[in-house]
């Protein structure tokens, strides 16, 4: 398969933006160029794509003037730190980067008269008291509490980018992207799934935040990048969720982690919640499979073997 288009694809060397780099090579696009200033993002993942020819790389942070010579027929904005541990460390950058960076991205999408998605979040929810989350739930978020940062970001990006559609006629696609998992994820995400792999593959007690109620919903960074490709080429322009509606309290997804383990000597171990933390997180997808015919295909157990033999390699060498 081979086609003649090009991408642009900002936070190319993190987990969800490597994954979206392997799929635009492997439909046969003529010019892939991955962006990244590598804060959070890791240059292995995408160094296997550093031999072909269509790829390029740019080393270069959104937040700044962003040039890219020649056509350009699509943008994928995923640049932004993404889990708590990361946004509570770099606030201002992330603010930066879902402002400034999203600003500079749709006016070089609207020079280019290019086709631009961005990745939104079901942080945009908020702590929810709506459940599940449907796209026209407008969220419960606390704006000037720790984690407003990364929310506030996003529903400001997701805000600009309907104004360029609107003001401009630019085509804009919002993907909600709710828990996904895989490979690639960073050891020290800080996010519940690479934590549990990592204390349990080092037999350390695994860390449960409250008592373990709060639930989560996780998807496979597989399904999630097929859905995402379905949203960019088709004629949606609203926002849609995509996750894996298969939802589990984070207590029970800690104790299955223990199971895929045997021998481990880890435990659970509580800890008090952080504030604002999310209670319910649940994707309503019928848009998805409206609109996109998508729905996910993996199921938990499929998706964390695959996982988890990333971990034992990344954890244990």
């Amino acid at each position: 398969m081979h086609n003649d288009k090009s991408v642009l694809i900002t936070g190319a060397a993190g987990f969800l933006g490597s994954h979206l780099c392997d799929r635009f090579i492997a439909e046969g696009y003529s010019k892939v160029i991955g962006m990244d200033n590598l804060i959070t993002g890791d240059i292995r993942n995408i160094e296997h794509l550093f031999k072909l020819e269509q790829f390029e790389f740019y080393h270069h942070d959104v937040s700044n003037y962003v040039h890219v010579p020649g056509q350009l027929d699509y943008i994928l904005h995923f640049a932004s730190p993404a889990s708590p541990i990361d946004y509570l460390k770099l606030p201002i950058q992330t603010m930066k980067v879902g402002s400034l960076g999203t600003h500079n991205l749709l006016g070089l999408a609207k020079a280019k008269k290019a086709r631009m998605l961005i990745a939104s979040t079901s942080e945009v929810y908020g702590d929810p008291l709506v459940h599940p989350q449907q796209e026209d739930y407008w969220g419960n978020v606390n704006p000037i509490g720790p984690r407003g940062v990364y929310d506030e970001a996003k529903r400001f990006q997701e805000a600009l980018t309907m104004a360029y559609h609107n003001a401009h006629g630019l085509e804009t696609r919002i993907v909600r992207i709710f828990n996904t998992y895989g490979p690639r994820m960073r050891v020290d995400d800080g996010r519940a799934l690479p934590a549990f792999f990592s204390q349990a593959l080092r037999g350390e007690d695994i860390t449960v935040f409250g008592d373990g109620s709060q639930t989560r919903s996780f998807c496979y960074v597989d399904d999630l990048v097929e859905g995402i490709y379905r949203l960019l080429l088709s004629d949606y322009h609203l926002p849609v969720n995509i996750g894996n509606p298969d939802e589990i309290t984070i207590k029970e997804f800690g104790e299955e982690i223990l199971s895929l383990i045997p021998g481990t000597k880890s435990k659970l171990s509580f800890h008090p919640l952080p504030k604002d933390d999310p209670q319910k997180r649940r994707p309503d997808i019928t848009r998805a499979k409206e609109v996109l015919g998508w729905e996910p295909k993996f199921d938990r157990k499929q998706g964390l073997a695959i996982t988890l033999a990333y971990f034992r390699k990344a954890v244990l060498g």
